[in-house]
C-alpha cells in the first residue's frame, strides 16, 4: 500500500516536500511516479523516477521547480516542490509501476496511493 503525505497550504513561491511511503511492498522493484489532479480537471503526470533513481522525468510545467528522488532503503519516494504556483494546487498521488523504465501514463502504473492535498495561495 502506498501513502502520500506532506501536502499543505503554502504561499506562492514557497516549497513543500511530498513523501510517498510503501507498506507491505518493496518499492525498489518499481518505477515510481507522481501525478496530480485539480478539481474539475483530468489527472496530470508530474514526475517519474526509475528503479535505481538514476533517471528522472518531469512534466514541462514543473521542470526546474520540482525534484523527484527516492530512498529505496527507506522505501520512500520524494517530490521536492519549489517556487510553487497557484496552478500547482491539486491532490498529489504517488504510483508504482512494475514496468522497467519510467512511465508517464497513468494506465501504466499498477498501484496507487491515497493523495495528499497541496494548496497554494496567491
Amino acid at each position: 500500500q502506498l501513502q502520500a503525505f506532506g501536502g499543505g497550504l503554502v504561499q506562492a513561491g514557497g516549497s513543500l516536500r511530498l513523501s510517498c511511503s510503501a507498506s507491505g511492498r518493496t518499492i525498489s522493484i518499481y518505477a515510481m511516479g507522481w501525478f496530480r489532479q485539480a478539481p474539475g480537471k483530468e489527472r496530470e503526470f508530474v514526475s517519474a523516477i526509475n528503479r535505481s533513481g538514476g533517471t528522472t522525468y518531469y512534466a514541462d510545467s514543473v521542470k526546474g521547480r520540482f525534484t523527484i528522488s527516492r530512498d529505496n532503503a527507506k522505501n520512500t519516494v520524494y517530490l521536492q516542490m519549489n517556487s510553487l504556483k497557484p496552478e500547482d494546487m491539486a491532490t498529489y498521488h504517488c504510483a508504482a509501476s512494475r514496468r522497467l523504465n519510467i512511465r508517464v501514463h497513468g494506465d501504466e502504473y499498477d498501484y496507487w496511493g491515497q493523495g495528499t492535498q497541496v494548496t497554494v495561495s496567491s
